[in-house]
């Protein structure tokens, strides 16, 4: 998927086949936010701003995007394990414990999206007030991708839910989920801050 153009993406996207979907394009709006937050703590350089603190930015943005890149691959993957197990026969034996453990794994690469979409907008929160004023809006763009990223993660958690069949891993997907709404909260009041900011 790295190497894919970003038509190719969409063509697959588009296309009537289990994988990519919503899962690899919260892991991408997450990637896009890690992007966008480098991008702005490395024009956020020179003598009125903290050096320690935007290259400590832009390292982790830099590693964050890797991981959401990873974790669009690993649910691409995951999804194509889930598409198999359906396709087993009905009545074929262990075909219900198949089905569950393919959405156990398809469920994991969702609950680390919102996890790293939760350190990219502390991130942006760190950034906001530091960074370079002619970037703002591009700190905005980041955490409003990644209140994208969250959202969309939590919505593909939940709709695998019913059929994991291992109450306490459903618990701990759900806890993971839930974490969705503090984020989305977070997200919205840094779009807030830089749109009065440039309203000023």
């Amino acid at each position: 998927m790295r190497d894919d153009t970003i038509a190719a993406f969409l063509d697959q996207l588009a296309a009537r086949v289990p994988a990519p979907g919503g899962g690899a394009t919260a892991a991408l709006h997450a990637a896009q936010a890690a992007a966008l937050l480098a991008m702005v703590a490395r024009y956020s350089d020179g003598p009125r701003y903290d050096a320690e603190l935007t290259g400590r930015i832009a390292a982790e943005a830099d590693a964050l995007r890797e991981d959401a890149l990873a974790l669009a691959e690993e649910d691409i993957a995951a999804f194509g394990d889930v598409a198999l197990a359906y396709q087993l026969p009905r009545d074929a034996e262990g075909r219900s414990a198949a089905i569950a453990t393919a959405l156990a794994g398809a469920t994991q690469p969702a609950a680390d999206v919102i996890r790293t979409a939760l350190l990219t907008v502390r991130l942006a929160e760190e950034l906001l007030p530091a960074g370079n004023r002619n970037l703002l809006t591009d700190v905005g763009a980041a955490a409003e991708a990644a209140r994208a990223a969250a959202v969309t993660a939590r919505l593909n958690i939940e709709v695998n839910l019913r059929g994991l069949g291992n109450p306490a891993l459903q618990a701990e997907f759900e806890e993971t989920a839930a974490a969705a709404d503090g984020i989305a909260e977070r997200a919205g009041e840094i779009v807030a801050a830089v749109r009065a900011e440039i309203r000023r």
